[in-house]
């Protein structure tokens, strides 16, 4: 499958389910105190590199994003579906919610402090994460913080419904923390910590703090 069929297959399929995600997802952050306190470390570690934009990557209904404004964060959402960005544009009235793929990641170099990819990695074939965290580190500045989650294991399966009911044809991959932080070490940044968990938020969650290094 080339990059253009299975990007256009995961943005029809979100902007399908956009209003239904909305409704289904809306609490999950506050079903999830071990998510939350990764998300406030984050923004510890933002604010400690001296503030400034901070990118939640694959943002969707922008519920993280919201979230992270709530900590104090310059935070901004991008997301491959238009669906789901008029969904967060509405959630969340003035806050910046940017349209674009994390394949082709269209913000400068160095320009945001930290990046959160909240379980949006899960749908980016193997082949193209090198490229993807390559994206993530050129628009990081160095020592900024890098937070990613993901559903661990070793498989990967097609969606073909969800949130509702609603058709979808996406991949999910479920990726072990050895292979994800492996990726990480070769794309430049610096692991720090990095846990599994079992929460609202997946049946076996991976979290991981990384830094880009200079």
């Amino acid at each position: 499958m080339n990059t253009d069929d299975w990007l256009a297959d995961t943005r029809t399929s979100y902007d399908t389910v956009a209003a239904s995600y909305a409704e289904l997802t809306r609490h999950l952050l506050d079903e999830t105190p071990e998510e939350r306190a990764a998300l406030t470390l984050f923004a510890d570690l933002a604010r400690a590199q001296g503030g400034g934009l901070v990118a939640d990557v694959g943002c969707g209904t922008g519920r993280v994003t919201g979230h992270l404004r709530n900590l104090g964060l310059d935070a901004f959402g991008i997301d491959l579906s238009p669906g789901m960005i008029d969904v967060a544009r509405r959630e969340h009235p003035g806050v910046r919610f940017d349209l674009g793929s994390m394949t082709d990641l269209a913000l400068a170099d160095a320009s945001v402090t930290g990046l959160v990819a909240w379980y949006s990695l899960i749908h980016i074939p193997d082949d193209e994460i090198s490229s993807v965290l390559a994206h993530f580190r050129r628009v990081l500045r160095p020592g900024g913080p890098l937070l990613l989650s993901f559903h661990v294991g070793d498989e990967s399966r097609l969606k073909t419904e969800g949130y509702g009911g609603h058709p979808m044809k996406v991949y999910v991959h479920r990726r072990q923390h050895d292979q994800t932080i492996a990726w990480l070490n070769e794309a430049g940044f610096a692991v720090e910590t990095h846990k599994t968990l079992t929460s609202a938020e997946s049946k076996l969650g991976g979290i991981i703090l990384a830094r880009r290094q200079p």
